[in-house]
């Protein structure tokens, strides 16, 4: 099982990747913003919870398949880049106002929110990747079941990232709310949203 110094290694380099800006921090802070505090929440949960379901590739050893057949690994990116890219289009074509209720507020609960970043968590193969490179460099066979150690990891990776998520998610939506009180500013914070996710989806589809 892990030890206590190797879980704390692992945790401080968790926290420390988490916190670098990359692409699920711009998705959670664009979501806040335009979106609000409770949603920004959700959207940022789904996201950390959507590591779980790279902790069981990885265990399963299903990434490893994914990273070495170029043709799976081209379609999940295209996948995964192109629900970036719709996701993107559906918030420029928003009129604004997500914060006050209205403009089609109904179908972005915080439900759905909490879906959608689970679901564009889920099929980024760049996560698919980094789990599978980064996870077994805390295991160490013979402290135990390597498959188990990778899980424990795993799920550590997620609640660590959801609590990170989570607080970027209401400082977002703290600043998106006071933005949006002023006129017009709820559309703008939509279009920024739009072309933060396109711009992602996009570097997903053309990376190598």
């Amino acid at each position: 099982m892990l030890t206590l110094s190797q879980l704390l290694a692992f945790l401080a380099a968790s926290v420390l990747i988490t916190a670098t800006p990359g692409p699920d921090n711009l998705m959670v802070l664009s979501t806040g913003m335009s979106r609000g505090r409770r949603r920004g929440i959700a959207f940022g949960l789904g996201c950390a919870l959507g590591c779980l379901s790279h902790t069981a590739l990885a265990v399963l050893g299903v990434s490893a398949l994914v990273a070495a057949s170029p043709i799976a690994f081209t379609a999940l990116k295209w996948i995964g880049g192109g629900y970036l890219v719709w996701l993107g289009l559906r918030a420029l074509r928003s009129r604004g106002g997500a914060l006050s209720g209205t403009a089609g507020a109904g179908d972005e609960s915080a439900a759905t929110l909490f879906r959608r970043g689970l679901l564009a968590n889920a099929v980024n193969p760049k996560v698919v990747l980094f789990f599978l490179s980064f996870l077994p460099q805390f295991v160490v066979p013979e402290q135990g079941p390597v498959a188990l150690q990778l899980g424990v990891l795993g799920l550590v990776f997620t609640a660590q990232a959801a609590l990170i998520f989570a607080l970027l998610g209401a400082f977002a939506g703290s600043i998106g709310a006071w933005l949006n009180r002023r006129p017009g500013a709820g559309a703008w914070l939509d279009r920024i949203a739009g072309v933060v996710f396109i711009g992602l989806g996009l570097r997903i589809i053309t990376s190598r």
